[in-house]
C-alpha cells in the first residue's frame, strides 16, 4: 500500500512539470471548491479536478480551498470510524492525493457543526486535519469566500 501513495506523489510531480509551460495563461485564480456529497468515485472525481485546476493554473497563481461539510467530511474520515456518518473513504489512496494537494498549497476546511451533529473527532477520525482546519460553518465559509471574490465551484 505504500507504494501506492509513492507512485500517486509521484504521477502528481510528472503532471505538474508537464503543464508548467501552459500554466501562466489563466493569471491568478482564487477558487473554493465544495464537497457534501459521500460517493467515493465523485470525490475522487472532484480531487482529480482540483489537481487538473493546479496544473492547468500553476500552483503559484492559485489561491485554491475545498470546503466539506455534511456527508461530504467522509473525504477525511477514516474508514471504521464510529460516527453518525455511514462511511469513511479516506482510504490510502484518497489520502496520498489529499497530501499531493496540500503539498501544493490547497487547504482543507471542515465544518464545526458537521463534527458535532455527526460526532466526530477531528483529532481521532479524520486524516490530517488539525484544529486550524476547522470553520464554524461550511455554508457560511463557502457564502465568506464567495464574497472575498472566491470563484464557486462544485464538482
Amino acid at each position: 500500500m505504500r507504494y501506492i501513495t509513492a507512485l500517486v506523489a509521484a504521477l502528481f510531480a510528472f503532471s505538474l512539470a508537464n503543464t508548467a509551460a501552459v500554466a501562466g495563461s489563466y493569471g491568478k485564480q482564487k477558487v473554493v471548491y465544495h464537497i457534501n456529497y459521500d460517493n467515493p468515485k465523485r470525490q475522487a472525481g472532484a480531487l482529480r479536478n482540483i489537481q487538473n485546476h493546479i496544473n492547468a493554473v500553476g500552483a503559484e497563481n492559485l489561491d485554491l480551498k475545498v470546503v466539506m461539510h455534511g456527508k461530504g467530511v467522509s473525504l477525511l474520515l477514516e474508514p471504521g470510524a464510529k460516527t453518525k456518518l455511514p462511511k469513511g473513504n479516506a482510504s490510502e489512496v484518497i489520502t496520498a492525493k489529499v497530501d499531493g494537494l496540500k503539498n501544493q498549497g490547497i487547504s482543507f476546511a471542515v465544518c464545526a457543526n458537521t463534527l458535532r451533529g455527526k460526532k466526530i473527532n477531528y483529532e481521532n477520525d479524520l486524516y490530517g486535519v488539525s484544529k486550524k482546519n476547522i470553520v464554524p460553518s461550511g455554508v457560511a465559509e463557502l457564502a465568506k469566500l464567495q464574497a472575498e471574490g472566491y470563484t464557486y465551484i462544485k464538482p
